[in-house]
This record gives structure tokens, sequence and C-alpha cells, in this order.
């Protein structure tokens, strides 16, 4: 007789999470310390898990990145992640359209010891990527900013990337909303357009999975500019 399938109730999928954050990613003071931080000054508690954290960091390792830029900085705990992969010489520009987030994400940068290789750009990011417009490109690009814009921002990885760029594309699954046909939320439409663009866009070749961990259910979308 066969064990009955276990079912991933939300306990066991964060039993699992912290069994592998544990194992595999374990303890650091200046990143809990920017989630507390983060917290104490009510910023939204929205910046992804440690083991989504830790693949970014070893995606930019991976893809040797020395120039990444991140769309939606918050406190930075992402942000930490991404400067810690850098090489010698390299840099992350992370944009946040809140100043007061900027303000706390600064100070968390200083005290991880990664402020000299990352510029925080305050304002909007449909106007700050303009401005970067000509400059170096970008080897990977990590958007996880308001999800109506995930094709502007899509686009804007493209033409700021290179072939090869790694493209990083957070909060695609949205709890299942994101396979609901007749969804009326703005952000899950705009997820479902943005993912509609990687699959028919020739400039990117992308996958996606989904993930069950202390947030909840959701995912995250993988794509190369090619």
């Amino acid at each position: 007789m066969s064990e009955p399938t276990p079912v991933p109730t939300p306990d066991a999928w964060r039993r699992v999470d912290a069994y592998l954050s544990e194992t595999l990613v374990g303890h650091d003071d200046a990143l809990e310390q920017a989630v507390a931080d983060q917290n104490a000054a009510d910023l939204p508690a929205i910046e992804v898990a440690p083991l989504n954290g830790k693949l970014l960091n070893l995606l930019a390792r991976i893809s040797g990145a020395r120039r990444i830029l991140e769309i939606g900085t918050l406190g930075a705990y992402s942000t930490i992640w991404l400067a810690r992969a850098l090489p010698d010489g390299g840099d992350v520009v992370t944009i946040e359209a809140e100043p007061r987030n900027a303000e706390v994400a600064r100070a968390n940068l200083e005290r991880a010891g990664v402020g000299d290789r990352v510029e925080v750009r305050v304002g909007r990011a449909a106007d700050v990527l303009p401005e970067l417009d000509g400059g170096a490109p970008f080897d990977l690009v990590f958007i996880d900013a308001d999800k109506e814009s995930n094709t502007v921002y899509l686009d804007w990885a493209a033409r700021l990337g290179r072939p090869g760029t790694v493209v990083v594309v957070d909060n695609v699954v949205r709890s299942g909303g994101v396979a609901d046909p007749a969804t009326e939320s703005a952000q899950v439409i705009g997820v479902q357009r943005g993912l509609e663009l990687l699959a028919r866009d020739p400039r990117f070749d992308a996958t996606a999975l989904q993930t069950l961990d202390r947030k909840g259910w959701d995912g995250v979308a993988i794509a190369l500019v090619v």
C-alpha cells in the first residue's frame, strides 16, 4: 500500500523554507538588521526571502556580472545580496521611487559595507531608466517594483542589457492569480503582460518557477537577453 502524498500546507512549506534557509543560507547580521530597520521604519515587508536573495547572489556570480541594475530597492535587502556578488570594480544601480525607502536603503548598504559599490537613484523607474541609456550595458537586471509596469521594465532591461544579460522578475505567480484569465487585479494583469512579452519578444528566452516559502505562494521568471 503506497504512502499518501503529503499536502503542501502553509505550515509545511514554511517549515521546509526554514530548514532550507537555516541549512543553506544561515544567519547574517547585516542582512537581518536591514530587515529589522526596514520594519522599524514601517516599510512594507515585501523584501525577497533569504533563499531568493541567495539565488540572486548565485545568478550574479554564475553569470560573471560586473554591472547590475535593480528596479525596486525597498530597504536594500536584495541589493546587499547583489552587491556582495560583484567582483572588484563592479557596481549596482538600484532605483527606488520613495525617498524614505531610499534613505533606509542607503543606511543599510553602508552598514553592510557595500555602499561604495551601489548607486541609489530616487524617482519613478520609468523616468530614471531613460537616464541610464548610453552607459555601459548591465549584465544582470532584477525587476521587483510595481507589477503594472513590468512590460516597461522588461523593455528597458533588453535595451540597457546585452546578449547574455540575465533578467530576473520577482512575484510572477501572485498566489496563483497569474493563471486566472478573468482577473481584475491590475498587479496580476501587469504580471501576465510581462510574461506574455517574455514569450513573444525575440529579445528574450525565458522560463518561470513557482515558489513556496515564508512569503507564501509566488514565483520568479528568469530570462536571458538573446
